[in-house]
């Protein structure tokens, strides 16, 4: 627990020092209007609270990667705090924060635009392409994981109940993506971030109470997942793609423009985007902490369970168990409305993806839905595949952890060519340093496992480091002719 317990005081401060510095450095205009302001349209432009803003957004990105990601990342030990204490400060939190105030700072600008500007033309649309099948998985991943957990709290355990959910889901995703943003998203939005918050809360309280004999820094960083099945994965490059949501998300780089369309002043870029991230991180590091105990010190025997339970799985028995049916059922609702959330805003991400680039309005209805019936049709194919095949959720899991990191690949450099071009100095390097590392890491992924090609383990170590060396040099050429 005390591995935890440093953890958890890193990520705050994180957000007050490193953050505070990110945030100088970009240095908001709180004078300069905002796209919320300048480009307001009662649909997607609308100005709102900032509370709202954050508690949307923290909402928006979290989803069920956080929870999900951080219950498999623990089978790999401390190494999962390690990653989600320093991926989120200096990795996801400044990726969040630079999404966003990019955003802000072209007009609200989705993610495939900013990329167009500082990465070229034929990456944009290469963005944008990966961008929307990327948000076709959210929908479909995220359709399916809060069906299963209220499947199972209908206590049938029969997969009709869970088809029901589905299409209740789906019918929720079609409404919530066609409506202004504030009808529903800022409405409701709120609330369920509130009961996801409580959940962490209330979760890190039973661990104090509990104070569980989990695994620390100091009793080794080595994979502990070949004891529970968990073979074949080494940490690097598996770790930093199980747990992505909790320490960085290219997901993420979809979602902060969201929000940039709706505040109200830059000054709040750091609270709303940069601190949303941590916030996100601290629901990891819980969940991280939790799944610990579960694997490691008896916790599955306590909540009637065994080792080997899936992350929904997971999630059921420790909250039922630890809190109570009242609390249980509010830290049900969090973990349940997270992933739908994120679904329905990144089917609306992907909608106004498409019509940024097909320069098509969306104040009329009508053409909301020349874009959206498509989505959700491609969608549902994707679902179906995920259901008909035994694994489906996990072999879509995994492309879906890998395809989301490799977005947050482009949203790095893009950043990095922002920062060399407007701010000179050495302040690239805050987007430099992480966007290398993740270059390696899902070059390394795709490359070893057997999703990907299929490279002996062995060649992991020289993967990475060509990757990450070929990279720098790359871009300090390319800086070199920028710069003379």
């Amino acid at each position: 627990m005390f591995s935890f317990l440093i953890s958890v005081a890193a990520l705050f401060l994180g957000y007050l020092l490193y953050g505070a510095f990110v945030n100088r450095m970009f240095g908001p205009d709180p004078k300069r209007e905002t796209p919320a302001i300048s480009k307001a349209d009662g649909v997607d432009y609308i100005a709102l609270p900032t509370w709202k803003v954050f508690m949307i957004q923290f909402l928006n990105i979290a989803g069920t990667g956080p929870i999900f990601g951080a219950i498999m990342g623990a089978k790999f030990g401390p190494s999962a705090y390690l990653w989600i204490v320093f991926g989120c400060i200096f990795a996801g939190a400044v990726h969040d924060y630079m999404s966003g105030m990019l955003s802000l700072r072209h007009d609200g600008a989705g993610y495939p635009e900013l990329v167009g500007k500082y990465l070229g033309q034929g990456t944009k649309k290469v963005m944008l392409v990966f961008s929307i099948l990327l948000l076709l998985m959210v929908g479909a991943v995220f359709v399916y994981s809060p069906a299963v957990i209220l499947g199972d709290m209908a206590g049938d355990g029969g997969r009709g109940s869970m088809m029901i959910w589905i299409v209740v889901i789906f019918v929720y995703y079609v409404i919530a993506t066609l409506l202004p943003i504030d009808k529903i998203i800022g409405r409701i939005y709120p609330v369920f971030a509130f009961a996801l918050l409580f959940m962490a809360v209330a979760l890190m309280v039973c661990l104090f109470v509990k104070w569980p004999s989990i695994p620390e820094f100091w009793d080794g960083l080595a994979n502990r997942g070949p004891s529970l099945g968990l073979n074949g994965q080494p940490i690097f490059p598996c770790l930093f793609i199980t747990i992505a949501c909790g320490a960085v998300s290219g997901f993420h780089a979809t979602q902060s423009p969201l929000m940039a369309r709706c505040l109200k002043n830059e000054k709040l870029g750091r609270p709303v985007f940069y601190g949303s991230m941590i916030t996100e991180g601290l629901v990891a590091l819980v969940w991280a902490a939790v799944a610990s105990y579960f694997f490691f010190d008896g916790g599955a025997a306590e909540v009637g369970s065994d080792i080997s339970a899936a992350a929904p799985t997971v999630v059921t028995k420790v909250s039922q168990s630890w809190l109570g049916v009242l609390g249980g059922i509010l830290a049900l609702l969090g973990v349940v409305a997270a992933p739908i959330t994120s679904g329905d805003t990144a089917f609306r991400s992907a909608r106004l993806i498409i019509a940024d680039f097909l320069h098509l309005e969306q104040k009329s209805m009508a053409k909301r839905l020349y874009i959206a019936v498509p989505l959700f049709l491609l969608s549902g194919l994707l679902l179906w595949y995920n259901m008909a095949d035994a694994n489906g959720f996990n072999t879509i899991w995994r492309y879906f952890g890998w395809a989301n990191q490799t977005l947050s690949v482009f949203m790095f450099w893009t950043a990095t060519v922002y920062l060399v071009r407007n701010k000179g100095g050495l302040y690239y390097l805050i987007t430099l340093i992480p966007g290398l590392f993740m270059t390696s890491v899902c070059t390394t992924f795709i490359l070893v496992d057997k999703i990907g090609l299929g490279v002996p383990q062995q060649f992991i170590p020289w993967i990475a480091l060509g990757t990450f060396a070929i990279s720098a040099i790359l871009f300090y050429l390319w800086k070199s002719r920028k710069t003379q």
